[in-house]
């Protein structure tokens, strides 16, 4: 029996008369008392890139390049927009969401900054809103063929995995980059993503990992990699748009999510444009939904606008009425 069934049961026991002859007559209480609310079929989150536009500005003039190499040496130089990370909670009360997914780039020198650390906690705790994961990029390859770098990479996750203990969240968002033959990469990239799994573990936190590029938007390929880590805390963020490979080969983005679905601890739904009624014309998001659902889905899609077509407020807020639209 699945939830709604159970649901849908425990409602109709109820509604039954006491067995008891000599009770009292209670079938008139409920007369005129609201119906029960019944849970979404999944939540709705708002991650923290599609307000890339916002936060980085004028820095995003020369391209992502030179944006990022700006970053790793300087991190506030690249925060050149007009609001700023830390107003990331109040920006998605403003947007009409309740749960967000941070980006570690919009603070990659503050990971162990205990004090900009809780006053994300503060202003989320302030806005009603439910700190859910943190996305992390930038720190090395966790399928490294080197050793020594793959090691360093793993240990580079550590100080987002306290922060996001930290911060509530429930995981962090990583990568499986990696190098050689398929196998390679998978054995490779597999051995990374466990240590940070055993990092994460006495945390209480989950590791997850994005269809993100290279082999990792090969849903097959991510899918046994997951399987070769065997662990407890691995799981995926089944992305509907990242689903490029390379210049010259692209991959099935509906086989792909329904290939990680199975594993899914969160789901991010890109977008793109929209057409006058609202739907997405890039990706079917009908067809990509109920994917997710029929997996037994039931927790945060992540909406992660990455459109140029709309500023980033109303991009947001047009994915937004599509999720609700669908969800209901």
């Amino acid at each position: 029996m699945d939830r709604r069934d159970f649901l849908a049961a425990l409602g109709a026991a109820a509604a039954l008369p006491l067995s008891c002859a000599d009770g009292p007559d209670t079938s008139t209480e409920s007369e005129g008392a609201p119906p029960p609310v019944a849970r979404p079929r999944f939540e709705i989150s708002l991650a923290q890139w599609s307000l890339h536009r916002t936060f980085f500005g004028k820095a995003l003039d020369n391209g992502y390049t030179e944006l990022f190499t700006g970053l790793l040496q300087d991190p506030p130089s690249a925060l050149q927009g007009e609001r700023k990370p830390l107003e990331f909670a109040q920006m998605a009360r403003e947007l009409d969401v309740s749960a967000i997914e941070y980006v570690n780039t919009f603070f990659f020198d503050r990971a162990q900054d205990d004090e900009y650390i809780a006053e994300l906690v503060r202003r989320a705790d302030g806005e009603g809103v439910r700190s859910l994961l943190i996305m992390c990029d930038a720190e090395g390859d966790l399928g490294d063929a080197d050793g020594e770098r793959r090691a360093a990479a793993v240990e580079n996750h550590r100080k987002w995995l306290e922060c996001a203990a930290a911060l509530g969240c429930h995981s962090i968002r990583v990568n499986a980059a990696s190098s050689g033959s398929y196998e390679e990469q998978q054995k490779l990239a597999a051995e990374g993503l466990r240590g940070v799994c055993e990092i994460a573990d006495p945390l209480g936190l989950d590791v997850l990992v994005e269809n993100h590029g290279g082999l990792s938007s090969n849903g097959q390929w991510l899918a046994g990699t997951l399987e070769l880590v065997d662990h407890p805390r691995i799981g995926s963020l089944p992305d509907f748009g990242n689903f490029t490979i390379s210049e010259t080969e692209t991959y099935d983005r509906y086989q792909g999510v329904a290939e990680l679905m199975p594993t899914a601890r969160a789901v991010s739904a890109k977008s793109y444009a929209f057409d006058a009624d609202g739907s997405e014309t890039t990706i079917d998001y009908e067809r990509m939904l109920q994917i997710v659902l029929d997996a037994g889905y039931d927790g945060y899609v992540g909406i992660e606008y990455e459109g140029t077509e709309l500023e980033e407020f109303e991009g947001i807020q047009a994915t937004r009425r599509l999720l609700e639209k669908l969800r209901g």
